[in-house]
């Protein structure tokens, strides 16, 4: 299963509780397993158990807020830790927006952040509809991690023996996938093409914001295409 580390500011306690009814779906179809710093048991040590889950989760989930961006423990530990990974491709590291706040000027301001176009999820018309495009983010990411792994034996070694784990430090990504559907590749696609749709639009408010003399046009033609220009 793949792992998902979620941070947050505990003043956001309540809407991460509200996501995790949404990613419940996956649990219990054993796409995903979920950790935050309320599962640390009493006397348990409180930076190891995060540092340690941090540095083996496969998706790390920023959930932003104004009071999460104010966490010194929230942007200069687990935020910059968790782009640390991503810059090693060794965790995919998704924003999810939950309210207003200039997030945009932070490290992670540069990754396609959830709900569609970064609107917060306390501005869709319900919580429901927010955080549901995040659970069929988090699904969409972890397929496309994959959710198995093989055990390989060495060559010509025919019994049932068990592979040594490496004691050292590693990759807690290391599943390779060397086949994919006709629906794989069309969803790759698919996904490709939103993201670079996103990046231009997200590049272009962000170029209007930062200049006032500067107006910038986007508009999406069809599943396919897209204009931009400014």
């Amino acid at each position: 299963m793949t792992s998902v580390f979620m941070s947050y500011s505990h003043t956001d306690e309540a809407l991460r509780d509200e996501l995790e009814k949404h990613l419940a779906g996956l649990r219990r179809q054993e796409v995903i397993t979920t950790w935050h710093d309320r599962r640390i048991g009493p006397g348990e040590e409180l930076h190891g158990q995060i540092s340690a889950q941090l540095d083996a989760a496969d998706i790390i989930l920023l959930l932003v807020s104004a009071d999460f961006l104010a966490s010194n423990y929230c942007y200069d530990v687990e935020m910059n830790r968790a782009m640390e990974r991503h810059e090693q491709e060794s965790a995919r590291v998704i924003p999810v927006i939950l309210r207003p706040c200039d997030w945009h000027g932070a490290p992670f301001g540069k990754l396609m952040a959830v709900p569609t176009d970064g609107r917060p999820v306390v501005k869709h018309a319900t919580l429901d509809d927010g955080f549901l495009e995040v659970s069929r983010a988090v699904r969409q990411a972890a397929e496309s991690l994959g959710s198995g792994t093989t055990t390989v034996t060495p060559s010509g070694n025919t019994e049932g023996t068990d592979t040594p784990t490496p004691s050292g430090p590693r990759s807690s990504n290391l599943r390779i996938k060397q086949d994919f559907t006709d629906r794989e590749r069309h969803a790759y696609l698919n996904e490709a093409f939103d993201y670079v749709a996103r990046y231009f639009e997200n590049s272009l408010l962000e170029l209007q914001a930062r200049n006032g003399d500067v107006e910038t046009d986007f508009r999406r033609i069809d599943a396919n295409r897209f204009e931009a220009c400014h």
